[in-house]
């Protein structure tokens, strides 16, 4: 799948993992940074035939005045494996059309580029990426930082926790695993460590 000279990753991670930090950091290494979720939250907000798949699916509820009622949704499908299931269903297709459109384009003038979501194993998006890297951290690191800078509830945090594959899994599909326990420096050292690990790549399938 790897083009000549061309890399595109992945980079995951369960909820409080901090994969937006280390997309963070390899941001000011120099790699774009597709952010998934806010393209998918885009579409949600602005193509019609999801919307009313969604409408159909969970209720009118799910929108209040053409804008998507993000806490009605987000407690509808974060309460129910099923419903997480159905709106990806609905999402995902359209999401990984952007994300290949998007990734094309940057590669045009770029050698590397990430893209950063919760869900890429559970939305069957590695296939897209020649790489998947994983970020993890334990479970009470990472519900610690969840529920101190997005004032998650604990059982908040469990129920989002609960509908992801598990960490355990999630290491046996990814190319790339680094655990972000021990602090931001730490943290930026892997970014850095990817890349270069990236460029040796690029320079053996030039």
């Amino acid at each position: 799948m790897i083009k000549k000279g061309k890399i595109k990753i992945a980079v995951t991670g369960s909820i409080g993992s901090g994969k937006s930090a280390f997309c963070s950091y390899l941001n000011e290494i120099g790699i774009p940074i597709i952010n998934v979720d806010n393209e998918s939250k885009k579409l949600l907000e602005t193509d019609k035939e999801i919307k009313e798949n969604i409408i159909k699916s969970f209720g009118k509820e799910s929108f209040v005045n053409g804008k998507p009622n993000k806490l009605f949704i987000a407690e509808k499908v974060f309460s129910n494996p099923q419903n997480v299931q159905k709106i990806n269903s609905i999402v995902h297709p359209k999401v990984i059309k952007k994300v290949n459109i998007l990734a094309e384009e940057i590669l045009q003038n770029n050698d590397i580029v990430a893209a950063e979501a919760a869900l890429i194993f559970e939305a069957n998006m590695e296939n897209l990426f020649d790489y998947v890297v994983l970020v993890t951290a334990t479970e009470k690191i990472r519900m610690n930082r969840k529920t101190q800078s997005d004032n998650l509830s604990r059982e908040q945090f469990l129920k989002r926790n609960d509908n992801q594959i598990p960490d355990i899994e999630k290491m046996k599909r990814a190319d790339f695993v680094f655990e972000n326990n021990d602090g931001i420096d730490d943290l930026k050292n892997k970014a850095l460590l990817l890349i270069n690990i990236l460029k040796g790549l690029l320079t053996t399938n030039a």
